[in-house]
């Protein structure tokens, strides 16, 4: 029987929510499918309740969830490696939480190629990621942009692009009779029958910019009429990175139904109910690495109103129209940190995101149920989900074959010759 080959992954607890836990996830799953792999997860971002090792329910000795505060450390690492004697390492989020495995590359390559799954938000080129870039052995990109960066900043790094993907038979047009009832009495119920429905599903966070889509939105509604139109957002309106929405709205006198908060956490299939409620999911970041509730509407044959920053520029356009509306940046900002010297933010018009109201507000039906039908297209070929997980099981089994793992490590020296 051939050995499996065992990965450990870093990211988000995988059972979790959020979009970083989902991609691992339904990579995992990929590489669990097809019998080739053992998977063992470090599962941070959380804070635990028991931190006990668990074995994930289904799938026997073949995924174990090792629960960690944040994303590790130098110790439980060392401690893992060792006890668990992986292939692989593969890790995925911001770079600026993975510092510390960086510095102690020489003691994890020497065993197990790391793989890293990276997002970036914008240009300027991030050559001050040159070194993260160089410490590892294959970096695989969420956009083209970040794919950009990579190949720019550290052209001699093995780079693969491996976008974002959501499962098409969670995220879909409704057809089934008592799903389209539903939608129709939750239209009704929310005095929704008659009005174009923006969606937005979000974090509320200061460069999803939540409070200046209150403001335009209200712009918007003073054009067409406030019995027009409702804002539908499912968020946790006081976080507290966020503004207080709640508040803004009442000051905005956006409180008599022209806009709706949903702050409780929903299945996969009620968000999609979600999405199919709307005509229109609004994205408009001033820096997104991808955007994931963009491809989650698209799938959902829902149009999308975008920023066109980061990824979601490549999610909204379909290399020959858009679907939706595509916002240009009015003007960009370089901020930065002592972490990230630099890099763009993307900021919107006002007048142009209330214009870009407007063009959705004004589609008949028919053109709305054409955008959404491609939009749906434009996932299928671009964003394919068993392509994202065939992907990884194919790249993943030949970097094993190519880099090995412990006494079979090949590519990789903890030392270089250079000339003075």
């Amino acid at each position: 029987m051939t050995k499996k080959i065992k990965v450990l992954t870093i990211s988000d607890l995988p059972l979790l929510h959020s979009g970083v836990a989902w991609q691992t996830r339904y990579m995992i799953e990929g590489l669990l499918q097809s019998g080739k792999y053992q998977v063992v997860s470090l599962g941070g971002a959380v804070k635990h309740q028991d931190y006990t090792p668990r074995l994930v329910e289904g799938h026997g000795e073949d995924w174990k969830v090792i629960p960690i505060d944040g994303y590790g450390t130098p110790e439980m690492l060392r401690q893992v490696l060792h006890h668990e004697k992986p292939d692989i390492l593969w890790f995925m989020t911001d770079p600026r939480f993975y510092g510390w495995l960086w510095e102690m590359e020489d003691e994890v390559r020497k065993l197990v190629p790391t793989v890293y799954y990276h997002v970036w938000d914008n240009f300027p080129v991030p050559v001050f990621n040159k070194n993260f870039y160089d410490s590892t052995d294959v970096v695989t990109t969420i956009s083209k942009l970040t794919s950009e960066c990579v190949r720019s900043a550290s052209p001699d790094v093995e780079e693969m692009y491996i976008p974002h993907a959501v499962d098409p038979d969670i995220f879909k047009k409704v057809s089934d009779p008592d799903q389209l009832k539903r939608v129709r009495e939750i239209r009704k119920d929310m005095d929704m029958e008659d009005k174009t429905i923006f969606f937005w599903n979000n974090r509320n966070a200061r460069r999803k910019q939540s409070g200046s889509l209150l403001f335009w939105f209200k712009d918007f509604l003073d054009k067409v009429g406030h019995d027009q139109a409702c804002l539908l957002l499912h968020t946790n309106t006081e976080d507290p990175h966020g503004q207080p929405l709640e508040f803004l709205a009442h000051q905005l006198g956006l409180n008599r139904g022209q806009v709706r908060f949903s702050k409780t956490k929903v299945s996969s299939e009620d968000m999609a109910v979600m999405y199919n409620l709307a005509d229109c999911t609004v994205n408009i970041a001033d820096a997104e690495g991808f955007g994931l509730s963009s491809l989650e509407s698209l799938s959902c044959e829902t149009p999308v109103i975008n920023t066109m920053t980061g990824g979601l520029q490549e999610q909204v356009w379909n290399g020959e129209e858009f679907l939706g509306v595509g916002i240009e940046p009015a003007s960009k900002a370089i901020i930065g940190s002592q972490a990230v010297p630099f890099i763009y933010e993307d900021r919107l018009a006002g007048e142009d995101v209330v214009a870009a109201f407007e063009t959705i507000h004004n589609l008949s039906t028919e053109e709305k149920e054409a955008l959404g039908k491609k939009a749906r297209q434009h996932v299928e070929e671009n964003y394919n989900f068993n392509k994202y997980k065939n992907t990884w099981v194919a790249y993943l089994e030949d970097i094993h074959k190519r880099y090995g793992s412990w006494e079979t490590r090949k590519g990789y020296n903890s030392w270089e010759i250079k000339e003075l």
